[in-house]
């Protein structure tokens, strides 16, 4: 490993960046964003940032494909943002099916949260505790060290290499190749939140947790958990704990806070607990373990709880191929409760498994129906009419989606097969292109763009789009390689 004298990676946009030590320095003076006066980076080139570091983490990392988890994560997210100091500030919540216990905050207010931490967690306000903070370190302006250092590099190399330094605690050569391209540009990329700094969010998130209405006391609990549970680890602590440390002080700054607020109870969202479930069985390497954490729950807990672990007993039933069980499961779980679509959902993908699509298409079709404004439904449902060859309606389908579902990877990867069905490769290659690109993958949607082009039959407009297509990608990917 190089030494901390090259170059300083205190990795601060990692959840609980808590530097041991203060840090005495004079503070940075910051200019508001837009201010054309001295602006460290436009909000053009913060969104650009952001979209770029987010597509260098699809290279790195596996992000959440769910559309049920992503619902739920986005919707904790933005019931937060609302009540935050920036409610118009954009922002985008995803999941990392990682186990390793990490969330941290990227530019153009791009939040992640691990699916390690979502486990861990007792209580949504736990959850949300930590998505707070995250928010906090976005709207308090913490993240423009990052952007100072950011504008001396192109904006591709900064935002691979800001996600290599976030990825280097799970892959320590990851993190060190980062290191070696920001040498070869003579860059020393620090980002540094000092302690003022994590104090800052802490409250800051606290107060957006509890004009949220959900419980300011889950912060200091959660911390609390986590530095016992580091306790276990020994001479293996991860790395994460090791530079991220929860301290004493830390909990006992944030449990002085949270009893000035009034004390009542908080019940979690149902969503919640639904969405813990799937990911436990989603990351799981051992099904008799789950199986057998789900059955245990059965006979224990509130009447929801159970309902929960019957759910995720229905889960691992669905994936063991056992269709007539999980279908009994589900069935019993929707008629029991009507207006939870996760239940409903989760039989109709019964059908889906089980190839029995005429019955599935007509549940998706009622879901619809029922919950109108549920992406995640509407993206089964164009799946199962692409797997049925109903290929016009799901073109029709996919069209009506709202402009943020149509920037998601999912939809150019379905508009392509559409479009493969149609037999118009020219405009299949043109949205696998943008699909690759979407996941990071530049050189393959030069590829298929140059595909595109070689198709017979392009009118002036698609080949206008190609061509303009072609020069920004191999734009990107020459950016991203100056550094390197």
């Amino acid at each position: 490993m190089l030494k901390p004298t090259a170059i300083t990676l205190a990795l601060s946009l990692a959840l609980f960046a808590a530097p041991q030590q203060a840090v005495e320095t004079n503070k940075l003076n910051l200019p508001d964003m837009g201010d054309s006066s001295g602006t460290l980076i436009t909000p053009a080139e913060e969104i650009e940032f952001g979209e770029a570091f987010f597509r260098y983490l699809h290279t790195q990392s596996t992000i959440n494909e769910d559309a049920e988890i992503q619902d739920y994560i986005e919707a904790l997210g933005q019931r937060l943002v609302t009540n935050s100091d920036a409610p118009s500030h954009p922002f985008h919540f995803f999941v990392v099916m990682e186990n390793d216990i990490n969330a941290f905050a990227g530019p153009g207010g791009y939040i992640g949260v691990n699916s390690g931490l979502i486990l861990m967690t007792e209580a949504e306000s736990e959850l949300a505790s930590v998505v707070g903070h995250e928010i906090a370190h976005v709207t308090q302006r913490h993240l423009f060290r990052a952007a100072e250092a950011a504008g001396r590099l192109s904006i591709p190399t900064a935002a691979a290499t800001l996600a290599a330094i976030l990825l280097g605690t799970q892959s320590p050569a990851m993190g060190q190749a980062a290191i070696m391209a920001i040498q070869a540009g003579n860059v020393q990329f620090q980002i540094d939140f000092t302690r003022e700094n994590e104090e800052e969010a802490d409250r800051v998130g606290m107060q957006t947790l509890a004009a949220s209405h959900l419980d300011p006391r889950s912060m200091p609990t959660f911390f609390e958990r986590l530095q016992q549970s580091s306790r276990y680890y020994g001479q293996a602590i991860p790395e994460f704990l090791r530079t991220h440390p929860v301290t004493a002080s830390r909990i006992s700054d944030t449990r002085g806070r949270a009893e000035t607020y009034p004390y009542k109870q908080y019940s979690d969202s149902l969503a919640y607990q639904l969405t813990k479930a799937k990911i436990r069985v989603i990351t799981t390497n051992d099904t008799t373990d789950v199986h057998k954490y789900f059955q245990a729950k059965i006979n224990q807990g509130t009447t929801e709880q159970k309902t929960v672990a019957r759910y995720g007993l229905g889960l691992i039933t669905l994936n063991e191929q056992k269709y007539k069980e999980a279908e009994d499961i589900f069935q019993a779980l929707a008629k029991q409760y009507p207006e939870q679509p996760q239940y409903a959902t989760a039989l109709a993908r019964c059908a889906v498994e089980s190839k029995n699509f005429v019955t599935a298409l007509e549940r998706y079709k009622k879901l619809i129906d029922q919950f109108p404004d549920n992406a995640a439904i509407k993206l089964e449902y164009i799946s199962t009419l692409l797997k049925t060859g109903a290929t016009d309606l799901a073109r029709k389908n996919l069209v009506a989606l709202s402009p943020k579902t149509q920037q998601s990877p999912i939809y150019w990867q379905f508009m392509a097969q559409v479009y493969s069905n149609f037999k118009q490769p020219a405009e299949s290659h043109r949205y696998l292109a943008e699909y690759y690109y979407s996941m990071g993958q530049t050189k393959d949607a030069i590829l298929q763009i140059r595909l595109a082009q070689e198709s017979s039959g392009l009118n002036f407009q698609l080949s206008s789009i190609l061509n303009e297509r072609l020069n920004f990608f191999i734009h990107q990917e020459q950016e991203a390689m100056r550094n390197q």
